[in-house]
């Protein structure tokens, strides 16, 4: 019989339809991207070296002057302008705020035709530090209130550029959807004295039914509520509400852990596209004892449709379970770097 399920810390509601489910395995069989992944170097391409001067202005640079290994440029196309002042507006039932922000790229990789999983520690450490320092100095900014870090892979997951890229927005408001978290973590908090996330950590690591990586000091689930087939959390053991606080030392168990999951994905689904955003607190609650700090990957193998248009509540069409069993069983090299 199908079940719905609710996350207890976003509170959304979840169908996972058993009389329709799929085995995991039959996202393996899918076609794969990995049989042509393009030359290393495309002439057309803005994030190529040697394309440097195409750019909107490079921010930042870890490398020298003649090479690079991870660059941080302005979004050519910015959805926000970084001059200014977010000044608001309303006029009776209509409320505006000029669209003030900062839009930025990171390129992981001079080679175009890598992917992230493909990425060797170093390199995964070298892009995390990166973004890191570029989510710090935004939040820094006295006119953001919240920052958003993301990464989209593959058409499906709404990327136009092929070569590796993550992107950071940082804006001067809290969108709705962030502040309902915080609202309903905060929620929890009073109600039992203890961090939603940090309790859930604890039953998945207690479970160990929906686990899929465990390093020294980060944990990837697929969460009891998945949203889609694959969805899996990756949260620090150590309580932070930011991902501005992670230490150096989580910062390289994350680059591990990421990479594994990244990388099973990559050899186990082949390649899939995928959506993965870092879900902070806003701003101003980085320090605060009730939200926890994650990242949700999220692999695009199903598509949204009218009833979740209308209704707010995805339909999973493989159970939980079996996606973290299938994604443990993946065998791949983590040695590498």
């Amino acid at each position: 019989m199908p079940e719905l399920r609710q996350n207890a810390a976003t509170k959304e509601w979840v169908i996972i339809a058993t009389e329709r489910a799929k085995r995991p395995d039959h996202f393996s069989k899918r076609e794969s991207k990995e049989t042509s992944p393009g030359p290393e170097f495309d002439p057309s391409c803005p994030f190529c070296p040697g394309n440097e001067h195409e750019g909107s202005g490079e921010v930042y640079r870890v490398g020298d002057e003649k090479s690079w290994r991870v660059r941080v440029v302005n979004n050519k196309f910015p959805a926000l302008s970084p001059k200014g002042e977010p000044f608001r507006r309303s006029d009776n039932m209509n409320r505006s705020v000029n669209g003030v922000g900062i839009c930025q790229v990171l390129i992981e990789s001079p080679v175009h035709n890598t992917t992230t999983a493909l990425l060797s520690g170093q390199q995964m450490i070298e892009v995390l530090e990166t973004a890191q320092l570029q989510y710090q100095r935004a939040s820094a900014d006295r006119r953001i209130e919240h920052v958003v870090l993301f990464k989209n892979h593959g058409g499906a997951a709404g990327t136009s550029i092929e070569h590796p890229h993550w992107q950071m927005i940082a804006m001067p408001l809290v969108p709705a959807q962030v502040r309902d978290r915080v609202t309903e973590a905060l929620r929890y908090y009073d109600d039992n004295g203890e961090c939603v996330y940090c309790r859930m950590l604890a039953s998945e690591r207690e479970a160990q039914v929906r686990i899929v990586v465990e390093t020294e000091l980060f944990v990837a689930f697929c969460p009891f509520a998945a949203l889609s087939p694959f969805h899996t959390w990756i949260l620090p053991r150590h309580h932070r509400a930011s991902f501005g606080d992670t230490s150096h030392d989580e910062l390289v168990d994350l680059a591990s852990n990421l990479r594994q999951v990244l990388g099973k994905l990559h050899h186990g689904l082949g390649n899939p596209d995928y959506n993965l955003v870092f879900r902070c607190a806003p701003v101003g609650h980085s320090k605060v004892q009730y939200f926890h700090w994650y990242a949700s990957l999220c692999p695009r193998l199903t598509k949204a449709a009218g009833f979740e248009l209308g209704s707010g509540m995805f339909v999973n069409t493989t159970i939980p379970e079996e996606s973290a069993a299938f994604l443990r069983d993946v065998k791949i090299d983590d040695q590498a770097g």
